[in-house]
């Protein structure tokens, strides 16, 4: 079918985050005394926002005030450092033009913090989204339908009108809670085989065969 709007998900399905969120997250544990991540298992624990990220990180006796401050330190370090190694992945800017050209709007939905998201936007895809959505406190995140939801009411579509992309687990759930069509890459921090273990039914492996997929 014919799509008025593609939502994307952000870390590892539109911008290669990986190193700057496992940079601050040891800066936060380090900064503790706590034992610092491999870029594996920080890799594993995104995709979920923020607290669920520094709760897994953390020793798992941590009282919670203490996770709390270390979420806050990762949240001051990230803010100021999360553009240092990030970058877009391959042929996503000519992806995004090519959506544009074709009246598709595009919007991104992530459960990373808003003020991260719209940093991020702002930085790397100045004028290339309609809308960015981010974790707030006013809006469940992801797997909840709630972020998606805002941005198809910004758009005034409905589910049927868009197409939904991530990297996840959680992205295949989010898609299925708002009725929205999933494509799925494995460029990002899940593989394929895990992905399909989780429900995909659409795996992509780069963007020339995504942009296929949302068009036809």
């Amino acid at each position: 079918m014919a799509y008025s709007a593609a939502i994307f998900d952000l870390d590892g399905t539109i911008l290669n985050t990986l190193e700057d969120l496992w940079s601050s997250v040891n800066y936060a544990l380090e900064l503790h005394g706590m034992p610092k991540k491999s870029h594996e298992e920080t890799r594993r624990n995104l995709g979920n926002g923020m607290k669920f990220l520094i709760e897994h990180s953390v020793p798992l006796t941590t009282p919670e005030s203490l996770t709390q401050q270390v979420l806050t330190d990762f949240k001051a370090h990230y803010a100021d450092h999360c553009a240092e190694t990030t970058a877009p992945y391959p042929g996503i800017y000519e992806l995004i033009d090519a959506l544009h050209a074709h009246n598709i709007r595009c919007a991104v939905v992530s459960n990373k913090g808003d003020f991260a998201v719209q940093e991020l936007v702002k930085q790397y895809f100045s004028g290339k989204f309609d809308i960015a959505v981010g974790e707030r406190e006013s809006v469940r995140r992801k797997p909840a339908p709630d972020m998606v939801q805002a941005a198809l009411k910004s758009f005034e579509l409905t589910p049927a009108d868009c197409v939904y992309i991530g990297d996840s687990e959680v992205d295949i759930d989010t898609a299925r809670n708002t009725s929205c069509d999933c494509i799925v890459v494995d460029w990002g921090f899940r593989d394929h085989d895990f992905l399909r273990e989780h429900g995909a039914t659409l795996i992509v492996s780069d963007t020339a065969a995504l942009l296929q997929a949302i068009l036809s």
